[in-house]
């Protein structure tokens, strides 16, 4: 159908297709959710994602099944209506574009997708379930298509050696399926006119079955081949821009139209800042150097503003997210202006920006102030008194594991999946990778928050309370807020109830057995200084009306100091492990446990 083609592929002869072309197989592979059955072919993918072979109906809720590669992941459709009545299986291993893999699926008629098994290249892999729940038929009225869905998802690639099955197969029957002779298609080429190439694999296939030396060398070699196509398959494929020989004209579009262009402009500069260098070209590379030109004055004044903010609350100038006519004019300009230049001095180093910063005698001020001088200077932009203000929601979170002795302070690697409420994503993301959450166990659980799942209209809901901006726009500013959801969620969240048990234990193992010298341990913990006098005492009475509680009601200390993942030593007393958790709970939620003063 279409301009499909056909060339000697892998095995058998190959479907070749793009640009939408596909290949109607007519009434084949009428499967159905209650019976098991399985397919495999051999796929060679020229792009990242289509169908590469199916009997789906996009425009009857998507009814039918497919083999979809998503980012090059082999996925598995069974649909009645999409995705409230659908399974989708979606391998963890990602297949090669531009090389021929073999892919097998095989089905046990149960209506689940565990019953949904992917295999690359003969071996089970391992899989994702985005969508688990099939009560009806998956009967479509359409037939079954190699390269397309019927009415979308078009294939870019060749599809060879195609089977069906009406039955499950177990792995034994698959990897055969996989071991397909890769000398096969040549034979079909006359001898006369095979490259030296061709008749080299056709001897090397010829001497591994009949010559048992060259056999036992082959297996290392391909012991080695797979190492080597393990090692590949992780690195990650970028798209890369490259500049048009001859650029692309551009036009004014008249009330935003596409359709309607009007006069043509082309790229340059604002006229109101200095002019690139001599020399630079009008292209991407030419704008870079521009923006990192030690002549521009904007960009080093921006950056610096921002660090500064980051140190105090506030910029020089205020409004770090416009620095244009509508901006305000900077506190201290002279300032801004030296910051500036040393920026540019150090080579745009922001470690070492940082640390001018930091050690300078204005930062180093006390936060403390008087009545005459918050009504003189409420916002402290004269800068009399040190920065004091909430810190960030990711700080907040990862300071509490800290001081506890949870954070797992690995760099680097994947996202991470930290507690989350129950179902909290469910109705939002219904096929998605949200839907179902389940945090994480062992040491991931605690890990940075820098390392949290994150979805870009899904953020943590626990970091939103302490003003997370959401990701669907650029945001250079965040709100700082003082709610009393805030105290709730430093009360109440799994996460900080689990810190506040576990700095609780480590106070007891560490700091003697004394209880006061245990509140003290915790409070200079979160608070960077010793308790006074009336604050052991308010704690120490918190202390020990707790303790009589627990004692009273066990079971309530057993609930308490079983919240959460992290492990409860057998040998601690439980309400006194409990009274200890809750005078650690009250610590996290001081004010000035979550400030930076």
């Amino acid at each position: 159908s279409g301009k499909v083609k056909f060339d000697a592929g892998r095995s058998t002869g190959a479907v070749v297709t793009s640009g939408g072309s596909y290949l109607d197989l007519g009434d084949v592979g009428n499967f159905e959710r209650d019976k098991p059955f399985a397919f495999a072919a051999w796929v060679n993918p020229r792009g990242q994602g289509g169908a590469a072979f199916s009997k789906m109906d996009s425009k009857n809720d998507y009814r039918g099944w497919d083999l979809y590669l998503a980012d090059n992941r082999p996925a598995v459709h069974l649909i009645n209506k999409w995705p409230t009545d659908a399974l989708k299986a979606i391998s963890k291993t990602t297949i090669p574009t531009g090389r021929w893999s073999h892919i097998a699926v095989s089905y046990d008629g149960s209506g689940k997708a565990a019953g949904l098994k992917i295999y690359v290249d003969g071996k089970l892999t391992p899989t994702e379930f985005e969508a688990d729940q099939l009560k009806s038929t998956i009967h479509a009225d359409v037939t079954a298509k190699v390269g397309t869905r019927t009415g979308s998802d078009a294939f870019n690639g060749q599809v060879d050696d195609l089977a069906f099955f009406n039955r499950a197969l177990s792995a034994a029957e698959i990897a055969p399926l996989a071991n397909v002779d890769a000398a096969r298609p040549l034979l079909r080429i006359p001898e006369a006119k095979r490259t030296p190439d061709q008749k080299l694999a056709i001897a090397a296939s010829w001497s591994e079955a009949h010559d048992p030396a060259f056999a036992a060398l082959s297996v290392d070699r391909k012991k080695i081949q797979g190492e080597f196509d393990a090692l590949d398959s992780k690195v990650v494929t970028v798209m890369v821009m490259a500049e048009m020989p001859k650029p692309r004209q551009a036009h004014v579009l008249i009330r935003g139209q596409y359709d309607h262009p009007g006069d043509p402009v082309s790229a340059r500069t604002p006229l109101s800042l200095p002019a690139p260098p001599p020399g630079t070209p009008n292209n991407r590379l030419g704008l870079a150097k521009w923006i990192a030109s030690a002549d521009n004055p904007l960009t080093a004044r921006v950056e610096v503003n921002r660090l500064w903010e980051r140190c105090f609350g506030t910029g020089i100038v205020a409004t770090a997210d416009d620095f244009g006519t509508r901006a305000s004019f900077p506190s201290h300009p002279e300032l801004l202006d030296w910051m500036a230049t040393e920026f540019v001095r150090l080579n745009w180093n922001v470690k070492a920006m940082f640390k001018e910063i930091l050690m300078s005698a204005t930062y180093r001020q006390s936060s403390a102030s008087t009545p005459e001088a918050i009504k003189e200077d409420p916002a402290n932009r004269l800068l009399a008194r040190g920065p004091r203000f909430r810190l960030p929601a990711e700080v907040i979170r990862d300071q509490a594991m800290y001081e506890a002795g949870m954070l797992t302070e690995k760099l680097g690697g994947p996202s991470v999946r930290p507690y989350q409420p129950a179902g909290i994503w469910d109705d939002v993301s219904v096929y998605g990778n949200l839907h179902d959450y389940k945090h994480e166990t062992g040491p991931n659980l605690h890990r940075r928050s820098l390392y949290t799942f994150w979805k870009r209209t899904g953020a943590p809901p626990e970091m939103t309370l302490f003003d997370v901006p959401g990701r669907e726009i650029c945001t250079v500013e965040r709100a700082r807020t003082d709610t009393p959801l805030q105290a709730l969620a430093l009360l109440d969240d799994v996460t900080y109830l689990e810190a506040s048990r576990a700095l609780a234990q480590k106070a007891i193992k560490v700091a003697g057995p004394n209880p006061a010298a245990r509140i003290a341990y915790m409070f200079t913990s979160m608070t960077g200084r010793a308790p006074t006098k009336a604050e052991e005492k308010i704690l120490g009475n918190g202390f020990w009306e707790r303790l009589d509680h627990y004692k009273k009601s066990f079971a309530d200390a057993e609930r308490l100091i079983n919240i959460g993942d992290w492990p409860t030593p057998s040998n601690l007393d439980a309400p006194a492990l409990a009274a200890y958790t809750t005078v650690a709970s009250t610590i996290l939620n001081l004010d000035e446990t979550i400030t930076k003063e």
